[in-house]
């Protein structure tokens, strides 16, 4: 065989093998219906009284499709839809809202305010109506959450046992620090709590100051400790993604619960990228569809 014989041949080796793969929902839309095309639909979510306003992303097809809820972190300057867009590729709706006391929704921002919400959002997808409305599958229902929102889809799942996958990226463990504060120590927390923020890290929330926050942290500890929530959370598959932002630590403390509770699907995966993952978005989006893809099987 000639050397321009095997390289003609690898060419066609090479254009077969990729004939074979599916396309990446990351960067190719799918084939359109035009019977019910892909839409986005601004939604409103009743959670105590306030609506938790955002967009849904409708997958193309009549469905009923399975469904991700996109919880941003706090106070959630990245809102990480371009995840939701490709996830909405891969033929799923995805739901994103804001919390209450933040970005203009009205109410008081409080971290027991966000776990209300999580679960508010939850039941939302668990209405008939809503269900036939969106064209969701309640079956199928996933939660991502980036930073804080890797919190509250954990505390989510925990307290929904019918989720059927959770992927938390860069989740904060809110209460983690001072778990083993003692009772008098308060003052200490809400110090380190305060010391902490960031310049505008409070600028999209109402009803709260970074004391109030710190006070709040300190004296719902245990609820707001994402370690309590693996028992809870270890008959289902997980994927936690971790970055260089100083979360890895207490993610992969989570992980090892994870798999000493028994949950065998459990992932962790890192990216030496920054707490947005600035530099591995792409990398990112194709772990996160790898990983719903499994999680959606019925």
């Amino acid at each position: 065989m000639t050397l321009r014989s095997i390289f003609a041949a690898i060419v066609l080796s090479t254009a077969a093998l990729h004939a074979q793969m599916p396309a990446s929902a990351v960067s190719t839309d799918p084939a359109p219906d035009q019977a019910a095309p892909p839409s986005m639909v601004q939604v409103s979510v009743p959670s105590h009284g306030e609506q938790l306003l955002g967009v849904f992303y409708l997958a193309t097809g009549a469905g009923p499709h399975p469904t991700a809820i996109v919880m941003h972190g706090f106070p959630g300057y990245e809102q990480n839809l371009d995840i939701a867009q490709a996830i909405r590729r891969a033929g799923w709706n995805v739901m994103a809202v804001h919390y209450r006391g933040s970005w203009g929704m009205k109410g008081d921002f409080s971290f027991t305010h966000v776990v209300e919400d999580a679960d508010a959002e939850v039941a939302f997808l668990r209405d008939p109506a809503v269900d036939a409305k969106y064209h969701v599958d309640p079956s199928r229902i996933v939660l991502v959450g980036h930073s804080m929102g890797g919190f509250a889809v954990a505390s989510a799942a925990a307290h929904d046992p019918r989720v059927a996958g959770v992927v938390m990226i860069s989740a904060w463990n809110i209460a983690g620090p001072y778990a083993n504060l003692a009772d008098d120590q308060e003052s200490v927390a809400v110090a380190k709590f305060v010391a902490g923020q960031k310049k505008n890290n409070l600028a999209p929330l109402t009803g709260c100051t970074a004391e109030s926050l710190g006070h709040e942290v300190f004296r719902k500890r245990k609820q707001l400790n994402f370690l309590n929530f693996a028992p809870a959370l270890a008959s289902r598959p997980v994927l936690i993604v971790t970055s260089n932002d100083g979360l890895a630590s207490a993610n992969q403390t989570l992980y090892e619960a994870l798999r000493k509770a028994g949950d065998q699907r459990a992932q962790i995966v890192h990216f030496a990228t920054d707490h947005s993952y600035s530099g591995a978005r792409i990398a990112l989006e194709e772990k996160i569809l790898q990983s719903l893809s499994s999680m959606a099987t019925r």
